[in-house]
């Protein structure tokens, strides 16, 4: 009898890997008969289902494909592209529980299933899964703990933009400034879970000061802030928060740092 030596080890390898549309999902294994012998380029009738919650589980999706072997063995196919036995793949709502891929082969090209397998899948395929996943909005000039900071700015629909955080990271000369964001204790204070902290731009400490102009949620300081931008070899853009007007400083001056971080 033939067999899928290594069906459930190379299925659940390639589960996690998806085409460029998000209505199929790639999957690979590798057919040995029962000499450990590789099945090579020969035609094998698959029946794959996807089942909810266990691997006994009800299937909420099941088509059947004839992929070929090639040399070494291995059948690639695209699971939403074969011939419909029951449910709509566009449909699964990948967000509700667990989700197992059960696969049947008839080695001989057929229909008469000897082999089955089923793997869980342990990586939720994301192409397909965002598209079931509300994804939370946001307002500007609002703090939000789990952004690390105060939203200064928001694309169109809200779902992403920039914050900044609620307290300064102290003042430096502009070569030292981001030395401060990874001190150790500011680190923690401006949100540890997040890595991706750093000194403005230009534009988005003018961003900052609009902030500082309104309301001042994000308690920022009346002074002269460092952005990330350089003039030339000398100095770097800053703004002065008391009157809003960026100059170019001299490196050296020091100036309050306040890090942002995209999201």
């Amino acid at each position: 009898m033939k067999k899928l030596y290594t069906f459930l080890v190379a299925g659940l390898l390639a589960a996690t890997t998806f085409a460029q549309t998000p209505e199929k999902m790639s999957y690979q294994a590798v057919v040995r008969d029962s000499g450990d012998a590789l099945v090579t380029n020969l035609a094998v009738g698959m029946q794959i289902s996807i089942l909810q919650t266990t691997a006994t589980g009800t299937a909420v999706y099941i088509e059947t494909q004839t992929p070929t072997t090639n040399i070494n063995g291995l059948v690639t196919l695209e699971i939403g592209t074969g011939s419909v036995v029951s449910g709509d793949f566009t449909t699964i709502d990948w967000s509700t529980g667990l989700y197992f891929i059960k696969t049947e082969t008839d080695p001989t090209g057929g229909s008469s299933y000897t082999i089955t397998g089923t793997s869980q899948l342990l990586s939720v395929p994301y192409a397909l899964h965002a598209k079931t996943v509300t994804q939370p909005t946001y307002n500007v000039n609002t703090f939000y703990a789990e952004l690390g900071g105060y939203v200064i700015e928001i694309n169109t629909d809200g779902t992403h933009g920039l914050v900044v955080a609620m307290q300064d990271q102290g003042s430096s000369n502009w070569y030292e400034a981001n030395d401060l964001l990874s001190n150790a204790a500011n680190h923690v204070a401006i949100g540890a879970k997040f890595k991706d902290w750093r000194i403005p731009t230009k534009r988005e400490l003018n961003l900052m000061y609009g902030v500082s102009t309104n309301g001042n949620g994000a308690g920022l300081s009346l002074g002269s802030y460092w952005s990330s931008t350089e003039s030339d070899n000398p100095n770097a853009w800053g703004q002065d928060f008391y009157y809003g007007n960026q100059f170019y400083y001299n490196k050296n001056t020091s100036n309050y740092v306040r890090a942002v971080r995209a999201f």
